[in-house]
């Protein structure tokens, strides 16, 4: 693929990965076809394990700011790779687990993770119950963020998907509810429930920051999705609403000491998080339209508020999104994107975004 955007960015296969794509690209065809997650009915007669493997390298480039990494230089720390497995266990039972790698700009740095894991079981078409890692079913493409062969732009509209928060928005730990309901000549609705944890790890340390974070922590997130299949072919409405709660403890020369351990003092905030968006999309024979439109509310609770300001923001995300697939090899696509930090504060272009992409 290839997409011009504020940056210019490339995929390529990446020298050092030549031999892990090779071994994936071997184990694949070893196991039959492959399948991450997703709500396909089980059939213990297919292949009993499943094996899905991708390795991707990036160039961005850009020539007004750095964006995600040092871009105006010129930069390859666009990189991913990850590995997944799935087995059904049981008629209705099955697990999968995939371990992925990244790096982007200052994120990532190739540490490799468990970014989902699950057991699955299916008690019926409308119940089903998974526990573990799970990925979060927010807005129509948040499970395909990290499955870039599975969309056409390179880069999710930012607005609403935005890359550099993925460890917050991809996966949760806990459990999930789903089904499929049938509604006759009105089509079907599909729901997820979900609640659970996050877990993050430790924030590196921001140089240019007054500030330093100790610890954070996630203890609660919870949400779902309703989606709205509709008789017309290829039309899909929805909504999908999360809730969670981010607390911090950090330090600073410029704090009161609070505690006499931690130098220059300590203190802490609570975030309290809600955030829904709402999504409408049209797949067709080869032509996909697709526009969604939320708001995220950040509350942010400070110990230290003569230090730290107490405040609530409100952003605005969305975006219009466009594809159609002229033969086998060649789908151009196009979608515009906004993002406004505080709804109250429009002006100004350090408070919005604007991301344009153009993809082949």
């Amino acid at each position: 693929m290839a997409e011009l955007t504020s940056n210019r960015a490339g995929r390529r296969w990446a020298a050092e990965a030549a031999a892990l794509a090779t071994g994936l690209l071997f184990v694949a065809a070893a196991a039959g076809p492959a399948r991450a997650q997703d709500d396909a009915p089980l059939d213990p007669t297919q292949a009993p394990v499943e094996v899905h493997g991708f390795v991707s390298q990036g160039f961005i480039k850009s020539t007004g700011n750095n964006y995600l990494a040092d871009s105006k230089r010129g930069s390859f720390e666009f990189s991913e790779a990850g590995i997944n497995v799935t087995k059904v266990l049981q008629h209705n039972l099955r697990v999968g687990v995939q371990l992925f790698t990244r790096d982007l700009g200052p994120i990532g740095n190739y540490d490799a993770r468990f970014d989902w894991f699950y057991l699955d079981y299916r008690f019926a078409d409308w119940l089903g119950l998974r526990a573990g890692r799970t990925k979060l079913p927010y807005g129509l493409y948040n499970e395909l963020s990290d499955v870039d062969a599975a969309r056409v732009p390179i880069l999710l509209p930012q607005s609403t998907y935005p890359i550099r928060s993925r460890d917050y928005l991809l996966a949760q730990t806990g459990l999930e509810l789903y089904g499929a309901v049938s509604l006759g000549v009105a089509g079907w609705f599909e729901y997820r429930i979900y609640g659970g944890t996050i877990f993050l790890e430790a924030a590196a340390p921001n140089p240019s920051s007054p500030f330093r974070v100790e610890n954070q922590a996630i203890p609660y997130v919870a949400g779902g999705r309703g989606m709205w299949e509709t008789p017309l072919t290829g039309l899909r409405v929805g909504g999908s609403i999360q809730f969670l709660r981010v607390d911090y403890e950090f330090t600073g020369s410029a704090m009161p000491l609070m505690n006499p351990g931690a130098p220059g003092g300590i203190a802490s905030a609570k975030i309290p998080v809600s955030l829904w968006v709402a999504s409408a999309e049209y797949a067709g024979a080869d032509l996909l339209l697709a526009a969604e439109y939320g708001r995220w509310k950040i509350d942010l609770q400070s110990s230290v508020p003569e230090i730290v300001p107490s405040k609530t923001t409100t952003s605005e995300r969305f975006y219009g999104l466009a594809a159609y697939r002229v033969n086998s090899w060649l789908t151009p696509g196009v979608y515009y994107a906004r993002f406004f930090s505080d709804v109250n504060q429009r002006q100004g272009r350090q408070n919005h975004q604007h991301d344009t992409a153009l993809t082949l």
